[in-house]
């Protein structure tokens, strides 16, 4: 279970707050402030202060008499700490609760720049995956979670995961496979300037010894990359991810431990990236396992099957192979197919990664796509550094050729892009 104290926690909380406040202030009509320009900068100084006195207050709030004050000293009113004695300042432990019974509550906030490129659009209208407002800087996520795990090592236990976020991301993060207006999609939740807000998932989760279910609004199992940017290495997307994968299911998704090395994973879901709606009629089956095949390589399949709602009949699969060649070097390969309404692809995609030191790490994309028999290329290098625990900055270079299979126009282009992910 991760441990926050109370500052860092509402630190965040506070920062996620006034940041979203400002920008969507700034994404309207005018400033935030009457008279715009200084006034803008008085008005992001009043969302930090009010955010660090009610940090600080809250912090100050926490003070108490048990075993673990969850306040910083340096915030604990001069009486609380008489109460909480040698506790205060000492720091939390659990959030709620005991360890394994907790609520985890953390998020991240995520700012990105990307020079010009052209975009491939074949099935979300939208730029290259996720990358839809270039020359800008970008604030693509302000995240905020809220979990219960559900462990069921020592009989039946229950949990929770909701997410909320906003930023210029939210119009893929979206459940856009439902019919217009319902859930987060077209509901009056996008802001302007490409800022919008997002609910990516809201599910309730079951378990008991070495099954678990999952029911509601969640991610996908497919494939290799992730909606969340705290869970890629590269600042872009895969081809694959962006155009052949669901991004959320709602539903149910149940994972059985057969051993320590083979997990199976079988469910139902109302189509691709739906959130509590059911478009076109979508149904249809998710399952796959996971096996360590050795020490070193895993293997996962993840297919789904039947309706998918927006995109129609079909079948699909994801295959990825990650391999540890030595204890620096990590190589994945990732296989996808897709056959569905009048949209087939397939799509080869391998990372190669590098630990140069704890704090430095290289990696390298090689992709080829291939929808409605047009191939598109891209490769891309790239480095996360990690100058704090919390802070990893993302550089990398895609050079993108072969045609958009949309337009038939060439993608002979060349990106530079570089984001910053400061989880709490």
């Amino acid at each position: 279970m991760v441990k926050r104290s109370w500052k860092s926690l509402f630190a965040g909380v506070a920062v996620l707050g006034g940041t979203v406040m400002f920008n969507s202030a700034m994404a309207g009509d005018g400033c935030c402030a009457p008279c715009g320009g200084n006034d803008c900068q008085q008005c992001e100084q009043i969302f930090a202060d009010a955010g660090q006195k009610l940090t600080d207050q809250l912090a100050s709030m926490s003070c108490c008499n048990d075993a673990s004050c969850c306040a910083p000293e340096s915030v604990c009113e001069e009486t609380a700490a008489d109460a909480c004695g040698e506790g205060c300042g000492d720091g939390c432990g659990e959030l709620f609760g005991e360890s394994g019974s907790g609520i985890n509550i953390g998020g991240f906030v995520q700012l990105g720049y990307h020079n010009n490129i052209e975009p491939l659009s074949v099935t979300r209208n939208q730029g290259l995956a996720f990358n839809d407002h270039p020359d800008r800087l970008n604030m693509h996520a302000a995240w905020l979670y809220a979990e219960k795990i559900a462990d069921g090592s020592n009989g039946p236990d229950w949990g929770f995961r909701a997410d909320f976020m906003y930023g210029v991301d939210a119009a893929q993060t979206q459940a856009f496979g439902n019919n217009p207006g319902n859930w987060d999609f077209q509901n009056g939740w996008d802001r302007g300037a490409g800022y919008g807000f997002a609910l990516p998932q809201l599910y309730a989760e079951m378990a008991t010894g070495d099954l678990s279910v999952k029911a509601g609004h969640f991610y996908t199992p497919v494939g290799y990359e992730v909606v969340p940017a705290t869970g890629n290495f590269f600042y872009s997307h895969a081809f694959t991810m962006f155009n052949s994968e669901p991004f959320t299911h709602t539903g149910l998704l149940s994972t059985y431990t057969v051993s320590e090395e083979v997990k199976v994973y079988g469910g139902w879901s109302a189509g691709w990236d739906t959130g509590f709606d059911r478009r076109n009629g979508g149904s249809n089956f998710i399952g796959g396992f996971s096996s360590s095949l050795t020490e070193d390589i895993t293997l996962t399949y993840i297919n789904t099957i039947g309706n998918f709602g927006w995109r129609g009949e079909g079948y699909s699969h994801s295959i990825v192979v990650d391999t540890a060649l030595t204890d620096k070097l990590q190589y994945v390969l990732q296989s996808d197919v897709l056959r569905a309404d009048e949209f087939d692809t397939v799509g080869i995609n391998q990372y190669l990664f590098y630990t140069l030191t704890d704090n430095l790490k290289a990696g390298s994309r090689v992709e080829w796509w291939k929808a409605d028999g047009t191939s598109a290329y891209a490769a891309t290098w790239g480095v996360n550094v990690t100058p704090m625990e919390s802070l990893v900055v993302r550089p990398e270079v895609r050079y993108n050729w072969g045609a958009d299979p949309n337009t038939g126009l060439d993608l002979d282009t060349t990106s530079f892009g570089i984001d910053a992910i400061y989880s709490f």
